[in-house]
């Protein structure tokens, strides 16, 4: 269900406190009874973090709430969103986020990443207060997870991240044998270290190139 937010469906989400007094003041309008169950909220936005939709997708009971991912993007991908917020509240007040909000959201991030529309934060709130994962950087920690990232998907990362291992290899090289050479002609340690991006250490552990005669 879309919810009519009226002026503030073009508020810009400048900051996280944002997002919870606009949900606070959502749950707050539904009746004392339904807000002692939990409900799931999606927040769609655009580039800019302009608020596109808010859209009450489930609601559980006094402990939980379930939702499928198709429910989730369903109406963010038809309204355009570039992202998404995730926002659920918890009827005892406790803020602390459980482990089936945690797997709910690092699901989420990985189909959030098939679709192209990522998770950009997901808010547990109360009429009292807020928890970002984000801001707890717990969103950062679930965007490693691998549990539910499809095979293909992680041989695709494996390999890429061999690759720009790879990369930094050779690059690490270059500086060194720049170093060996800047040696050999005489340079001073400060300009070798500025120019190479070397630590002191270890251009005091390169021998300079033998140049020929």
């Amino acid at each position: 269900m879309e919810i009519r937010l009226g002026k503030l469906q073009k508020t810009k989400i400048k900051a996280h406190q944002d997002v919870y007094e606009i949900m606070r003041m959502v749950l707050l309008r539904g009746q004392k009874i339904d807000r002692n169950r939990e409900h799931l909220w999606v927040i769609g936005l655009s580039a800019d973090n302009t608020i596109l939709l808010v859209e009450l997708v489930s609601m559980g009971s006094v402990t939980r709430t379930i939702a499928e991912p198709m429910e989730i993007f369903s109406l963010a991908l038809q309204k355009r969103s570039v992202k998404i917020i995730l926002v659920h509240n918890h009827p005892s007040g406790s803020l602390k986020p459980s482990a089936a909000d945690k797997d709910m959201t690092d699901r989420m991030i990985q189909v959030g990443r098939i679709v192209h529309v990522p998770v950009f934060d997901h808010y547990i709130i109360s009429e009292q207060g807020y928890f970002s994962f984000k801001e707890d950087g717990l969103l950062d920690d679930l965007e490693k997870s691998l549990k539910y990232v499809p095979e293909y998907e992680q041989v695709a990362r494996e390999v890429e991240v061999s690759r720009e291992a790879w990369r930094r290899s050779g690059k690490r090289e270059q500086a060194r044998e720049m170093a060996r050479t800047m040696k050999a002609d005489g340079y001073r340690m400060e300009e070798i270290m500025k120019l190479t991006g070397l630590s002191k250490a270890a251009v005091q552990r390169l021998k300079p190139t033998l140049r020929r005669i």
